[in-house]
């Protein structure tokens, strides 16, 4: 966790010498989203729905894996869904850029990396929303946005927030606080999901993390998984809850490395003899130099309240309504 970070959760009292940054930032972002609003600034709708996957705050919540289980669903439901991305992280300067197996997290991203590992759909990584939108509608039916809830060029039609355990934070804008819009922005989206976290009303969706069978480099395979790491290594934006959950679940971690998040991981960051455990977002950019003695965890989101079935009837009405 950041000197900043650590400031926000303790909401210490020296942040008040931000306060005059917080209000030109507040009044800024107002500003931009006011003139999106009236249509002084141009925004675009595509030829197919849009579902952006978002929060208010900065920091990792489990956007990624909310994605993944989105287009898993839909996919399962016989959609044709693709994947958009900032693709954050990553050194393409090539864009639109479709990815492909072949495609390293270095180029693409990390997150982009992963998700494309795992759904085998098109994703798209463009800073440019509306022109990586209009290459996946192309040859889908439906798109997922990792991200971009302030991205306003975008026209959208549903709207899911995800937040984790740590909520609003202190409630203040960047950069007194965590926030890059206020809490009044919760009243306008269609679904808020909360990671990790008891649902504290009825519009609330409470998520959970369910990890997968801890996995090897060799040959991702479950067998002859160790009781005991030397290391568990994290590069994401809340490393402490995947250290955390090892601990509850009867890991024996000898000691834990939190690298920042979308770290390019290089091979001289870790012990090739050390029996090393690893998030699956970390695997994805290990993988060209792992050693057989390092394993990661995947993990899956469950929700509750039927939300991806109440999900995709929003998402039929918006079908029909546009037929």
């Amino acid at each position: 966790m950041s000197f900043i970070e650590k400031a926000w959760q303790n909401n210490s009292t020296w942040l008040w010498l931000l306060w005059p940054l917080s209000v030109i930032f507040r009044l800024l972002s107002g500003l931009r989203r006011w003139l999106f609003n009236v249509g002084l600034l141009a925004s675009e709708r595509l030829s197919i729905p849009v579902i952006i996957v978002g929060n208010i705050s900065v920091g990792g919540n489990g956007k990624t894996p909310v994605v993944i289980a989105i287009a898993e669903y839909l996919q399962a439901q016989g959609y044709q869904p693709g994947v958009l991305s900032r693709g954050y992280g990553g050194t393409c300067t090539d864009f639109p850029h479709l990815l492909t197996p072949a495609c390293s997290a270095d180029l693409v991203g990390d997150e982009p990396a992963l998700m494309q590992g795992r759904l085998g759909i098109p994703v798209v990584i463009d800073p440019d929303r509306v022109r990586g939108g209009k290459l996946l509608a192309q040859t889908c039916d439906v798109i997922i946005c990792d991200d971009g809830l302030q991205h306003y060029r975008l026209q959208r039609d549903i709207e899911i927030v995800v937040m984790d355990e740590r909520r609003l934070g202190n409630g203040q804008l960047l950069p007194m606080g965590p926030l890059r819009e206020g809490a009044w922005r919760l009243s306008s989206i269609d679904y808020l999901i909360v990671n990790n976290s008891i649902a504290r009303t009825e519009q609330e969706v409470e998520m959970q993390l369910i990890p997968g069978k801890v996995c090897s480099f060799a040959s991702s395979e479950t067998t002859s998984v160790p009781d005991s790491f030397s290391t568990a290594i994290a590069a994401i934006g809340n490393p402490k809850r995947f250290f955390q959950y090892l601990s509850d679940n009867g890991f024996t971690i000898e000691s834990t490395q939190a690298f920042p998040d979308h770290h390019r991981y290089q091979p001289e960051d870790l012990d090739t003899q050390a029996t090393i455990i690893m998030t699956e977002k970390d695997a994805v950019k290990c993988k060209a130099f792992a050693s057989e003695n390092w394993f990661y965890l995947p993990v899956s989101a469950r929700f509750n309240k039927d939300f991806l079935v109440r999900l995709e009837r929003s998402l039929l009405a918006l079908i029909r309504n546009n037929n």
